[in-house]
């Protein structure tokens, strides 16, 4: 079978990651291994995964990069290359998965394409309930959600939304699925747009160039999106003209990628769980 990791982006919100990780070990298809990618956290979120690792059911690695700003691509593009699993499902720090999200994700898998999931909104009331009073994912009757259509799982329906296409509206990486091989042969996200967004639609741009097909997954793989303010009404993204440039010159490659980090892991970072507390 093949193997699935996870790369999970996080920056300074320890609360939110925690339950994220929780909700990835209690799946009823656990993955091959999580990799939390941390775009410059402080010790808390260290001290989180510390804890965490002592009794987490799958391999548990954290990949952690200095604060120099929004640089979610060199974030990812680390997880991605030093990935072990064959096939990398992309969530963000404040994504919770309901418990057959990875076995959903393994049904969808197909080659020749990438999938693009859903999420569930939720306001900043229920969020708090969820962080501090250990209130469950919500349902399609909660109260403090949007997109309520998404906390719905139907598989066959999810079969049918499924049928690979091109389509380009809606893609986000905060739920989100590629070969390795494929990201590979991308260079995965383009570490020249930093800031906020677009980073994800830039590189399905590409992967269309390339020949691969979305896979558009609803009804399925359903997770949870914790509430924090949005900056993507930003006037004027300079990560806009990248795009337009990349569809203009139909790229399938991006310059700097993740061929960039693949060195540094030629050998597989450290499992947590396996560290002596001296090391963790």
């Amino acid at each position: 079978m093949m193997r699935i990791s996870v790369a999970v982006i996080t920056y300074n919100w320890p609360e939110a990651l925690e339950r994220v990780l929780r909700a990835l070990a209690a799946q009823t298809e656990l993955p091959y291994e999580v990799i939390v990618t941390d775009d410059g956290s402080g010790p808390a979120t260290r001290e989180l995964l510390e804890r965490v690792a002592v009794d987490y059911p799958v391999r548990l690695v954290h990949l952690w990069q200095p604060d120099e700003g929004a640089r979610m691509s060199r974030a990812r593009n680390r997880a991605i290359a030093a990935a072990q699993g064959d096939y990398v499902i992309l969530l963000d720090g404040d994504m919770l998965a309901e418990r057959h999200f990875i076995a959903d994700h393994r049904a969808f898998a197909r080659s020749g394409c990438f999938v693009q999931g859903s999420r569930v909104l939720t306001d900043a009331t229920l969020t708090l309930r969820m962080l501090h009073e250990g209130m469950a994912a919500p349902d399609f009757f909660s109260r403090g959600i949007e997109r309520r259509r998404h906390t719905l799982r139907l598989p066959l329906l999810a079969r049918w939304y499924a049928r690979p296409g091109t389509k380009q509206r809606g893609i986000k990486s905060c739920n989100m699925a590629f070969w390795r091989d494929d990201l590979l042969r991308l260079n995965g996200f383009n570490e020249a747009m930093t800031g906020w967004g677009r980073e994800d639609t830039e590189l399905a741009v590409r992967a269309f160039h390339a020949g691969l097909l979305r896979r558009e997954l609803r009804f399925s793989a359903l997770a949870t999106h914790l509430y924090h303010p949005t900056r993507k009404h930003v006037v004027d993204n300079p990560n806009d003209r990248i795009v337009d440039d990349t569809r203009a010159r139909g790229l399938v490659r991006c310059e700097r990628g993740v061929d960039q980090h693949l060195a540094e892991f030629v050998h597989p970072p450290a499992d947590l769980r396996a560290l002596p507390a001296q090391e963790s």
